[in-house]
């Protein structure tokens, strides 16, 4: 039997209605809520399998772990707060659990361009400031139609694919980049290099992971490239866009507008000048948050924990 330990799982379960009777019915299952930089290797002692969502685990910490340690599970998809090089060097497995939100990331990726579509913020700020003009006069607003605007992907793992079934849905053209070409049934949708993505986009999503190759993947020279009436959405990592350069092209018209679920960092600092810029739809990393998702995800955790206890791992990241 497995002792199974879920180092912060405050994190996941934030309004305590999850139900965790599948981790439960697995081994010996000790869940915190949180755990402290100090207490992390304190509670890993004699387990077999940590359980994190987004907790950092560092080359000290690995180096310190038990030789008990066999398995290390990410509770999401991303898996950039572990140092995959120390975990391997120590012997210990690392999955992850790809797919749990898949439906619920791109549902709010797509609510982003719909908002931006109709200006929906702008004008409920409109009237939040007792300016009624929208009302009275004629739409002080862009408001259009989604049907025949492009939309580029970044990213065409299974979030990037569910965004494209609801953007076809709309009548969109899409454009599609990823590390490796893909192609696509539906004529209306493209695989093209990135540059050639940015530059005939007129929304433009991200939903691929944090990695050394992708931190910073759009800078302002790639922005440069974007119409100056195209938005960019990013529901995957903030550091996939250098924050600074955005700022600084939205300040100066190089795109109209940012749907932000990711920053860099998380929280941002509240003297961030994103929170007041009239052109930014800022949320905070609600993608993956839905009551669904966070069981799914539960359910998944338990399926590649066993998995791996009988010999048959999924989902290995490191």
């Amino acid at each position: 039997m497995e002792n199974i330990v879920f180092l912060n799982a405050e994190k996941l379960d934030f309004d305590h209605q999850l139900d965790f009777s599948a981790l439960w019915e697995l081994g010996n299952f000790t869940k915190y809520e949180d755990s402290s930089e100090d207490e992390i290797i304190e509670r890993v002692q004699g387990q077999s399998i940590i359980i994190t969502k987004e907790l950092p685990l560092t080359q000290f910490h690995l180096e310190n772990f038990p030789s008990s340690v066999k398995l290390i599970c990410e509770a999401g998809t991303g898996f950039n707060n572990i140092d995959i090089a120390a975990a391997k060097k120590k012997g210990i497995t690392v999955c992850n659990v790809p797919g749990y939100s898949t439906e619920a990331v791109a549902q709010l990726a797509m609510t982003l361009i719909l908002n931006f579509a109709s200006s929906l913020i702008q004008q409920q700020r409109m009237i939040h400031k007792k300016d009624f003009s929208n009302f009275t006069k004629h739409l002080q607003v862009p408001h259009f139609e989604l049907k025949n605007k492009t939309l580029g992907v970044i990213g065409t793992g299974t979030i990037g694919q569910q965004l494209i079934k609801l953007a076809r849905a709309f009548d969109m053209e899409v454009l599609a980049f990823n590390r490796t070409l893909k192609t696509f049934q539906d004529p209306h949708v493209k695989s093209v290099p990135l540059d050639e993505l940015l530059v005939n986009s007129d929304f433009v999503s991200i939903h691929c992971p944090l990695t050394a190759d992708t931190k910073h993947l759009i800078n302002r020279d790639k922005l440069e490239l974007m119409k100056p009436t195209a938005f960019i959405i990013n529901t995957s990592r903030g550091p996939i866009i250098k924050e600074v350069d955005l700022i600084e092209a939205l300040q100066e018209g190089i795109i109209a507008g940012a749907g932000l679920d990711v920053q860099d960092p998380e929280p941002p600092e509240l003297n961030n000048p994103l929170f007041t810029m009239e052109n930014v739809i800022l949320t905070p990393h609600i993608g993956w948050r839905c009551i669904e998702s966070r069981q799914r995800l539960i359910h998944l955790l338990a399926d590649n924990i066993k998995s791996y206890t009988i010999g048959k791992p999924v989902n290995i990241v490191g």
